[in-house]
């Protein structure tokens, strides 16, 4: 027979894999679970990041952002960014809410108070529930969240306290059209006018309140353009800019760090797959033994049969990834629809090509990568080897071959990093996944080999089992690889779950303060302890001072020339919590250097977070220069300290010496560890002494932080489990690799008078032997992958349940060794003629 050609051979292929598709549906939906889930996660990045650029002037409430902190712009400053466009002045602080003039209200609650000019918005609307259209609030009205009408009781109406001042509620607010770009609040939103804003008295010196101008520009002028012009006019003016470009850089941040992480997850459960993928065809060759040796004695080349074999092989591929990349594409607005408010936006329906081509060119390369080895050694071999396939050993794959497998793996690797946001973070996933395939096929290779040469056991079942280990076309290092993974993976999924469950547990110490304080008057210290002290005469207090500052430079480098942020910097972006202190504040140990004395007048020192020294590759001696209140402060590093961030307290990264700025205008924060019973009683104290003052209760913040790790967890276990189904999938793929040869020695066995239960009882002993081996690796690789997970990704306390992640390992070795007896089950069925006549 001459060669057949690419049509001759479609043909062939096109009949045949209309007679067995079948065979390839394990190709099929390893592909399918792999693509799919790339997809889906690159295409709900993208269109989240697409919505929040889109939609930068709404978000942002302006085309360019100015925001100091602690002050009002001058008139030089609102002169400039007026000449710039339009502009809107608005201001920010935390505040309680009172739900009506009395002191002695039982209704307080934290608000994010806001107060806006008649410029406000911008851009967008601000949409009330009653309908009606928003106007310029009068000093004496304001505009409240539902939540903080539904906590309160209150309806348009109905009178609100701020500070000294009260407010008529005029509408409820449906819609805040730059609520994303403010950012994390801790309680609901209240809108009055900066009239009114003034008329509550919360300015106080030091209070912590934040300035934002927001500038509507002239077309054909670029937001950095404009923000170069202001830094050029105020060099020194300690501002924060945001542009309609980066609107909401945390939110769009953290969906990109979320959306890579679970990508590379996505990533390694597509490898995995791909080894389903490998003993899926390997399988399916194997069925086709007779076909293939048939046509090879007609005269077919091992050109045609790799031909005919991989048009059937890239057809199913096909068909799986494309499926997969129409289910990327529709299922995000199904998932945004489920999480509903949970996002900062609701990206609508829209094609992303880039995440979903990738997705696509990730799946091909795993389908060439792990289908190219079982169809070469399929080809290569001679029809007379073909015909006695159950005891021909494999014949290893050609040169040729081989580069293909490299090259298409190399491919992976370099379009998972090429594609990255951190590049070193996804090298090391996929080594990761790399070295744990080669450990498992390794231990493969072991166990065979030592079932070949340990003693044989006595009993017939056991040996049986044994035997089954290392007896020619067995396919011991496919399962030890497919429970390995699957094994692991359940590990991994137990691990970082128990140990993301006691982060939560444990994010309020046994000990923890039941309420913050914040905005006390500087000068009343003694009042604070004498009105706490009334109302819950068993209080433990920490008073300390509070200012907030900017890093501007560390030793000889300025931040502003830096053109990246070192890793584990993120206290170099924006304003930071600082202090001073003449002893060693609560919950800090001093690592290097000394304390200075309680009555230090020298020049300003400074003790570092230990962990941010490191970051800035800075030390004892070294310079610090941080910007507070506009001025400059240059700083000696005296000592650096490690924080127990976890006791809850008022850990600053920040504490200078009192000479240093116990000068400059600030207010006192307070921790506060009451009886539960008493936390009311101290509340109405204070807000009556201080109207001022806002009340943080700390099981309102612990709730929000419970809230955001569910989601991270829930995120998680949605991808990990993906990454599960598709070691299933290798395990089924295994026992469908060998399902030829065990249905020859089921015959066998059944013909020498061996029972159904006899037969299933030395396939259960043997997969019981390879999942105790594996139990001891995947708790290893298991635990290793959650601990990397936990502590590098998410930089949270390593705690897991080891109770709880053993039993899920036992639960997970049941699983597979039930599912490897029910794979098993079809073999014992096979007649004697049928499974003989193909030896």
């Amino acid at each position: 027979m001459s060669d057949l050609g690419w049509a001759a051979s479609w043909r062939i292929a096109r009949r045949d894999l209309h007679r067995g598709f079948h065979g390839l549906r394990l190709l099929f939906i390893c592909l399918l679970l792999g693509v799919a889930t790339l997809a889906t996660i690159g295409s709900l990045t993208a269109g989240i990041s697409a919505e929040l650029a889109a939609r930068g002037r709404v978000i942002l409430g302006g085309d360019i952002e100015v925001a100091m902190m602690q002050r009002r712009a001058d008139a030089a400053e609102t002169g400039v960014l007026a000449q710039l466009g339009t502009l809107s002045d608005t201001v920010r602080t935390r505040a309680m809410a009172q739900a009506d003039a009395r002191a002695d209200s039982p209704g307080a609650v934290l608000t994010e108070l806001k107060g806006v000019d008649a410029a406000y918005p911008l851009y967008g609307t601000l949409t009330l529930a009653s309908g009606r259209a928003y106007a310029p609030l009068a000093p004496g009205e304001v505009l409240i969240d539902r939540a903080l009408a539904e906590r309160l009781l209150l309806s348009p109406g109905d009178t609100l306290r701020y500070g000294t001042a009260d407010f008529t509620v005029r509408d409820l607010i449906a819609s805040e059209p730059d609520r994303v770009g403010e950012g994390f609040t801790l309680g609901p939103v209240a809108i009055v006018s900066n009239a009114g804003f003034a008329r509550t008295g919360l300015i106080q010196p030091g209070a912590l309140f934040e300035t934002k101008l927001r500038v509507a520009l002239p077309p054909g002028i670029e937001p950095q353009a404009a923000v170069d012009a202001i830094e050029a006019r105020f060099p020194a003016g300690s501002f924060e800019y945001k542009t309609r470009d980066r609107a909401a850089p945390g939110a769009d941040r953290f969906f990109q760090r979320m959306g890579q992480f679970l990508q590379l997850i996505g990533l390694a459960a597509l490898v995995i797959a791909g080894i389903g993928v490998g003993n899926g065809v390997g399988s399916y060759l194997a069925g086709k033994r007779d076909g293939i040796a048939t046509l090879k004695v007609l005269g077919a080349s091992s050109r045609d049969i790799a031909r005919i074999y991989l048009l059937q092989i890239g057809a199913v591929a096909l068909l799986a990834v494309v499926l997969a990349l129409a289910i990327g594409a529709l299922l995000p607005p199904a998932i945004v629809a489920a999480l509903g408010d949970l996002l900062p936006v609701r990206p609508g329906f829209a094609l992303y090509p880039l995440p979903l081509a990738t997705s696509a060119a990730y799946g091909l390369l795993i389908a060439i990568a792990f289908a190219l080895p079982p169809l070469a050694r399929a080809r290569m071999l001679p029809a007379a080897t073909l015909f006695r396939g159950l005891v021909a050993g494999a014949a290893r794959p050609d040169r040729r071959t081989v580069i293909a497998v490299a090259v298409a793996a190399i491919a992976v690797l370099v379009l998972a990093i090429a594609t990255a946001r951190d590049p070193l973070f996804a090298a090391a996933v996929l080594g990761a996944v790399a070295l744990t395939l080669a450990l498992l096929l390794l231990l493969g290779g072991a166990v065979r080999r030592f079932a070949a040469h340990v003693p044989r056991p006595r009993r017939p079942l056991w040996r049986l089992a044994i035997a089954n280990l290392h007896r020619p076309g067995a396919q011991t290092a496919a399962l030890v690889i497919a429970l390995g993974l699957a094994l692991t993976l359940f590990v991994t999924l137990a691990a970082i779950q128990t140990s993301l469950a006691e982060e939560i547990r444990t994010t309020v110490p046994d000990r923890a303060p039941n309420q913050f304080v914040l905005d006390v008057p500087s000068d009343q210290r003694a009042r604070f302890d004498t009105v706490v002290r009334g109302a819950a005469p068993e209080a433990e207090m920490n008073v300390v001072p509070s200012l907030r500052g900017t890093i501007v430079a560390f030793g000889d480098t300025r931040v502003a020339d830096l053109e990246e942020l070192p890793d584990g910097a993120w206290f170099l972006r924006g304003e930071r919590g600082v202090t001073y202190s003449p002893t060693l504040p609560e919950g800090s140990d001093l690592t290097d250097g000394a304390w200075w004395p309680a009555d230090y007048a020298g020049p300003p020192l400074v003790s570092l977070d230990r962990e941010a020294a490191v970051a800035m590759g800075v030390g004892v001696g070294d310079t610090l220069t941080v910007s507070i209140l506009g001025r400059e402060i240059p700083a000696r590093i005296a000592s650096l300290r490690e924080i127990h961030w976890e006791t809850l307290g008022f850990n600053y990264i920040m504490v200078f010496s009192p000479s240093a700025l116990e000068s400059a205008p600030h207010s006192l924060t307070a921790t506060i560890q009451i009886d539960k019973a008493n936390e009311g009683a101290v509340a109405r104290a204070l807000l009556a002494a201080f109207p001022s003052a806002s009340i943080i209760a700390v099981d309102e913040v612990i709730g929000q932080v419970r809230t955001i790790l569910d989601q991270m967890a829930t995120a998680i276990v949605l991808a990990a489990s993906v990454a599960i189904l598709a070691g299933i999938a290798v395990l089924v793929g295994a026992i469908a690799a060998s399902r030829q040869a065990r249905a020859y020695d089921s015959v066998i066995l059944k013909t020498l008078g061996a029972t159904r239960t006899q037969i299933l009882g030395a396939q259960a002993i043997e997969y019981a032997l390879l999942a105790l081996l594996l139990a001891a690796i995947a708790l290893a690789l298991g635990g290793g992958a959650a601990w990397y997970v936990i502590t590098q990704v998410f930089e949270f306390g390593w705690a897991p349940d080891w109770g709880i992640v053993l039993a899920t390992l036992a639960g997970g070795a049941l699983l597979t060794l039930g599912i490897g007896l029910a794979g098993s089950w079809p073999i014992l069925s096979v007649r004697p003629a049928q499974a003989l006549r193909r030896v």
